[in-house]
């Protein structure tokens, strides 16, 4: 009798948590699958079409411009995040004054929100007064401004990663200095006796020992870059010729300006289907890992 009140007791803790999960999470997933089944407009009547959205995606061109594209920036962008992060861990992981100092000092502009940080670098980025521009007529390395954005995708690209980088680098780095201060001092040591060099301890104990944390930070490094909207939509607003166009930033120009809310929806699936694939396959490499 006593379990079974206990019981009644957890589920109502757990209520609030519930009906929360329930109206911000399930119900708007479960209306975006039944409005990715219609032809729902805002200006029109509705039009249950069935698959059709999800026909009509398979056979978008512009659906697998974004696609590549945003493939391409996660492509680019993770391992740059991933050992640029590990790196300055290593050289941060030891509490030292300066370490912590140099550890704030990379992880501040994760706490800045994305438009912010891209209104910034638009700035910096600027034809005519960017600091970019300047500094590199001043050092010489250029003989007149450079175009960032809108003349050549490439450019757009690695300005928009470099932007990206400056900001989000820091979050990866203060996991790995937590798994990497993880690892038992003794165990270092130890390989300090037998006469392994920092980079031999490195390969060998510490890779190893935090692969978890690195492949978590490596799935979430990557569902962000794929879900990537805010940067593109501020600094290239798609150009040159929609080449920049993210899968969100095309989820977003069908849903609002265009107002087809059906094929918006398909978009979101999909593209929900293809970070589920990754989430899987992390789990079964965390998995290995372990074992």
């Amino acid at each position: 009798m006593h379990s079974v009140n206990g019981r009644y007791v957890g589920l109502l803790y757990l209520a609030p948590a519930l009906a929360f999960v329930s109206a911000f999470t399930v119900y708007p997933f479960l209306q975006m699958i039944w409005m990715s089944l219609h032809n729902w407009s805002l200006i029109a009547a509705k039009k249950f079409v069935g698959a059709g959205n999800f026909v009509k995606a398979w056979h978008d061109p512009q659906l697998w411009t974004a696609l590549g594209f945003t493939f391409k920036y996660t492509l680019y962008i993770t391992p740059i995040l991933m050992i640029l992060g590990f790196l300055i861990a290593l050289l941060t992981a030891t509490n030292t004054p300066f370490r912590k100092f140099t550890r704030g000092v990379v992880f501040a502009p994760v706490v800045i929100g994305l438009g912010a940080s891209s209104l910034l670098w638009y700035w910096l980025f600027s034809y005519d007064f960017g600091l970019v521009n300047r500094t590199l007529l001043d050092l010489g390395l250029v003989s007149k401004p450079v175009l960032w954005f809108g003349a050549d995708a490439d450019v757009s690209l690695w300005a928009v990663i470099a932007s990206i980088v400056w900001k989000v680098v820091g979050f990866g780095t203060i996991l790995f200095v937590a798994a990497i201060q993880a690892i038992p001092g003794e165990i270092n040591e130890a390989t300090m006796v037998d006469g392994a060099t920092y980079w031999q301890r490195v390969r060998r104990i510490t890779l190893p020992l935090t692969a978890r944390t690195i492949l978590l930070v490596t799935l979430v490094s990557a569902i962000g870059s794929l879900l990537a909207f805010d940067q593109f939509y501020i600094m290239t607003a798609g150009q040159p010729r929609n080449l920049t166009t993210t899968a969100v930033f095309l989820i977003y120009l069908n849903s609002f300006p265009y107002l087809k809310l059906g094929y918006g929806s398909a978009l979101s699936l999909i593209l929900a289907a293809i970070i589920l694939v990754f989430t899987v396959f992390q789990i079964v490499l965390t998995r290995r890992s372990h074992g």
